[in-house]
C-alpha cells in the first residue's frame, strides 16, 4: 500500500496559543456552570474566631496531640513502606499488561476512597489506614521504580554473560545503579504519605486530621490551631528527621505503635459480605433484566452530574493553579525579589504545598459555607504552589546562564525567565491536571456535589454496589484525563526536564 506525503507526515504541532485558547474557553464554560455562592451568613465571625485561635493556640491536652501525631507518622511510614515493597516487586513485571493495568487501577483511586471501602471490611482500625495508603502508592511506586530501573546505565548489564537470566541481569546490574534514586523517591513519598495520613482522620482514623475536624466543628479554634501547628511541625522539617539510614528505626516504632492500637472486631465473613454487597443489586436478586435500568438510573442520576461537577471544579482549580504558578514562581528567585524576598516566598510556597488540599478546603469551608469556592481555592493554591516552587527552582538555576546585562526584578521574570520556562509551565500544569481531577472527586466528601459526594452517600447507606460503580466511573475519568493530558503534551512536544511522568514534583526527591 502506498501512502501520500500528507498521510506519512507527523501530527501537526499545537502551539501554546491554541492550547491556552482551548483551556480558556473551558474555564469560561466552567464558570458558567459552577456553584460559587457564599452561603455562610457571617463569615467574618468565623474568621475572627480562627484568627484568635491562631494567635492563641490551645495546647491544653498535649497527650492527645502527641498520640495523634505519633499515629499520623505511624500510618504514613507503614503505608508508604508497604506500598514501596509491593511496588518494588510489581516493578519487575510492569511491562506485562495485566500487572500494569492492576497498578493503574490501584493508583487511580484516592486514599480516602480506599479508606471508605475498607471500613466495611477491616473496620476503623490500623489496617484500614495502612492499606488505604499502601494500595494506591503501590501502583505509583511500581511505575516510578520500573522507570528508574529501565533508565539505569546499561553498560553493567552488557558486561554480564550472554546467558544470564533477565531477572538476575536486572538484580545484579541495573538495581544497584538505581538504588539511590529508589531510596530518594521513597523518602519523598513519605512526605506525601504524611499528608495522606493526616487527611485519613476525616473518615474517623485517629490522626491529627481527626482532631482538627472535631475541634473545628465544635468551634474550638484554639485547639484546632494547635493540631494544625503540630502537623506543620512534623511535615515542614521532614527531610531533616526522616533519613534513609533511620528508616528501619521509624518503621519498627511505627509497627509497634499500630500493633498496640485497638481495632474494633468486624465479625466473621466481613470480606465475603463486602464482596457480596459489591455485586449490583439486581444481580443479587436474580433480576438480570433489571440490571440495565439500574445502571441507567445510576449513571444518569449520580454518575453524570457528579462527573460534570468534578470536571467543572477541576477546570477552575487548574486555571487558578496556573495563575498562582505564573504569579508566584518569581518570588523565590533571588535576582527578582532579593535574598530576603526569596526566603519569604520560599516559606510561603512550602507552607501552601505542605497543607493537604482536602484539609485546606475543609478550613476554607468553615468560612465560606458549602459551595465550590473552598475546593477551587484549596486545589488552586496547593497545586499552584507545587508548580511555582518547581519553576522557581528552575528559574534560579537559569539566572547564572543569562547574559551579564540581563535585567533584574519583575522585568527579569517577565522578559527572560517566563519565556524560557513556558514549556515547563505547560508540562507541569498538564501533569497536575490528572491529580486535580482525582482530588476534585474526593472533595465531594465535604458536601460538594462531585463524584465523591455520591460515593460517600452510597457508603453511608451501606449500598456498596453503588459506591463501587461510582468509584469505577471516578477511576475512568481520572485515566481519561491522564490520557488526554499525555496527548496534548505530545502534540505540543513538551517535556519538563527532570520531571517524571507519574509525579512531576518527584524532582524534589533529587
Amino acid at each position: 500500500m502506498r501512502f501520500t506525503r500528507a498521510e506519512t507526515r507527523a501530527p501537526r504541532r499545537w502551539g501554546a496559543g491554541r492550547v491556552l485558547a482551548g483551556f480558556g474557553l473551558a474555564t469560561l464554560a466552567a464558570l458558567a456552570l459552577a456553584d460559587l455562592d457564599l452561603s455562610r451568613p457571617d463569615p467574618w465571625l468565623t474568621l475572627r474566631g480562627i484568627g484568635a485561635g491562631l494567635l492563641s493556640p490551645d495546647f491544653a491536652d498535649p497527650a492527645a496531640l502527641a498520640h495523634a501525631a505519633a499515629l499520623t507518622v505511624a500510618f504514613a511510614v507503614c503505608g508508604v513502606f508497604a506500598g514501596a515493597l509491593a511496588g518494588f516487586v510489581l516493578s519487575f513485571g510492569y511491562t506485562l499488561r495485566a500487572i500494569r493495568g492492576l497498578c493503574i487501577c490501584a493508583r487511580s483511586v484516592h486514599e480516602l476512597f480506599w479508606a471508605l471501602l475498607l471500613l466495611g471490611v477491616t473496620g476503623l482500625g490500623p489496617l484500614t489506614g495502612v492499606l488505604a495508603i499502601a494500595l494506591p502508592y503501590a501502583g505509583i511506586f511500581a511505575k516510578v521504580f520500573a522507570e528508574y530501573l529501565a533508565e539505569a546505565d546499561p553498560a553493567a548489564s552488557r558486561a554480564l554473560p550472554r546467558r544470564t537470566p533477565p531477572l538476575s541481569r536486572l538484580l545484579w546490574s541495573r538495581l544497584p545503579l538505581a538504588l539511590p534514586e529508589l531510596g530518594a523517591y521513597t523518602l519523598y513519598r513519605l512526605e506525601c504519605g504524611l499528608r495522606s495520613s493526616a487527611v485519613l482522620g476525616f473518615v474517623g482514623l485517629p490522626t491529627l486530621g481527626y482532631l482538627l475536624e472535631t475541634d473545628f466543628r465544635q468551634a474550638q479554634y484554639g485547639a484546632a490551631a494547635a493540631s494544625l501547628m503540630v502537623y506543620l511541625a512534623l511535615i515542614l522539617p521532614i527531610r531533616h528527621w526522616m533519613r534513609l539510614r533511620l528508616a528501619p528505626v521509624w518503621l519498627a516504632v511505627s509497627v509497634w505503635l499500630l500493633a498496640r492500637h485497638p481495632a474494633p472486631p468486624m465479625g466473621d465473613g466481613a470480606l465475603m459480605r463486602f464482596l457480596g454487597d459489591a455485586v449490583p443489586a439486581p444481580i443479587r436478586a436474580g433480576d438480570w433484566a433489571g440490571l440495565l435500568p439500574w445502571l441507567g438510573r445510576m449513571l444518569g442520576e449520580q454518575a453524570l452530574p457528579g462527573t460534570i461537577a468534578t470536571l467543572v471544579l477541576s477546570q477552575l482549580a487548574l486555571a487558578l493553579a496556573a495563575l498562582v504558578a505564573v504569579t508566584c514562581f518569581p518570588q523565590i528567585v533571588g535576582r527578582v525579589t532579593g535574598r530576603a524576598g526569596a526566603l519569604t516566598g520560599h516559606a510561603a510556597l512550602v507552607l501552601a504545598r505542605s497543607i493537604p488540599d482536602y484539609m485546606l478546603a475543609f478550613l476554607i469551608l468553615q468560612v465560606t459555607g458549602p459551595s465550590m469556592i473552598p475546593a477551587i481555592l484549596a486545589l488552586g493554591l496547593h497545586n499552584g504552589a507545587i508548580i511555582a516552587h518547581l519553576m522557581g527552582r528552575q528559574g534560579d538555576a537559569l539566572v547564572p546562564r543569562l547574559r551579564a546585562d540581563a535585567p533584574r526584578g519583575l522585568r527579569l521574570a517577565a522578559w527572560e525567565l517566563l519565556p524560557r520556562l513556558s514549556g515547563n509551565f505547560f508540562a507541569l500544569c498538564l501533569y497536575r491536571w490528572e491529580i486535580i481531577v482525582r482530588d476534585s472527586a474526593i472533595l465531594g466528601l465535604l458536601g460538594i456535589a462531585t463524584l465523591g459526594f455520591y460515593v460517600d452517600a452510597a457508603v453511608q447507606e451501606l449500598r456498596t454496589d453503588r459506591a463501587v460503580l461510582l468509584l469505577v466511573v471516578s477511576a475512568l475519568l481520572t485515566l481519561g484525563i491522564d490520557t488526554l493530558s499525555g496527548r496534548i503534551r505530545a502534540r505540543m512536544r513538551l517535556s519538563a526536564p527532570g520531571m517524571r511522568k507519574p509525579e512531576p514534583e518527584a524532582a524534589e526527591a533529587a
